[in-house]
């Protein structure tokens, strides 16, 4: 791999992954710079999701995964024994593609679900950490009069802002968003995506998407991937517009995928 820049928060090198036989990443080398946002674009199957998931060591949650190589976070790999994931995924957080809200929990309680899981939640400062998360979520004007309803009686756009919201509330240093805005309306989405360029003044972004529309508006740089490999990375404007593969080019113009 290149020579690792100083910006890079993340960094991914030799990254393989399976399931089972199968091996669905194939060695994976990239880096994402702090402060931005690298979208994840690539056809249905090609090991998108699988990558973000292990850049928070969640594949290995799942029966009959296991991958090899290092993912580096501010230049520690986070696979290394010493290393507690529940405390690397406070560190580094994740959107899911359906909004997931505790059915059983009010809006506050769903903010405070992580901060509690782990056992950090200062309750004097309870208060203080729900108005900002839903705040820097864009959601706090919308609910303040409504924390103690329902999660789930949010609508869909609110209720993926409040799942950001409660991944914002432990204070992560990375945000993994994997397909954030694929089940939900275009006016939603653009209130996603509007989040997204607020909140890369603060945090590390990493966004799979299946929208190379999407990933053209909100992301500073790009990866391609195609069967497992990474065929190309670079910076959004160039990838989409002078890409050096021809098999982006193929992709984004909708000749497959």
């Amino acid at each position: 791999m290149a020579e690792v820049s100083d910006n890079a928060k993340m960094v991914a090198q030799g990254v393989q992954a399976w399931f089972g036989d199968n091996h669905v990443l194939k060695g994976i080398d990239m880096e994402m710079k702090e402060r931005s946002v690298t979208a994840i674009i690539g056809p249905s199957g090609c090991g998108k999701s699988t990558f973000i998931r292990i850049l928070n060591r969640m594949h290995e949650l799942v029966q009959g995964a296991s991958c090899a190589g290092e993912v580096l976070l501010d230049g520690e790999n986070v696979y290394a024994s010493d290393v507690d994931p529940v405390r690397l995924r406070r560190r580094v957080g994740m959107v899911f593609q359906k909004p997931n809200p505790f059915p059983s929990m009010s809006v506050r309680e769903n903010v405070l679900a992580g901060l509690r899981l782990t056992g950090t939640l200062e309750r004097s400062k309870a208060n203080e950490i729900v108005e900002r998360a839903l705040g820097q979520a864009a959601l706090w004007e919308e609910v303040k009069d409504r924390l103690d309803a329902p999660g789930l009686g949010l609508s869909g756009g609110q209720q993926q802002r409040l799942c950001i919201a409660r991944s914002l509330a432990v204070e992560p240093e990375v945000l993994l968003m994997d397909e954030p805005c694929s089940a939900l309306d275009p006016i939603a989405t653009a209130r996603i995506e509007d989040l997204i360029h607020q909140l890369k003044a603060h945090y590390t972004i990493v966004i799979v998407t299946h929208n190379m529309q999407q990933a053209a508006r909100v992301s500073d740089h790009t990866a391609f991937l195609l069967t497992g490999d990474l065929v190309e990375y670079s910076p959004t404007n160039t990838l989409f517009t002078s890409p050096r593969d021809s098999r982006t080019e193929d992709y984004i113009t909708g000749k497959f995928g």
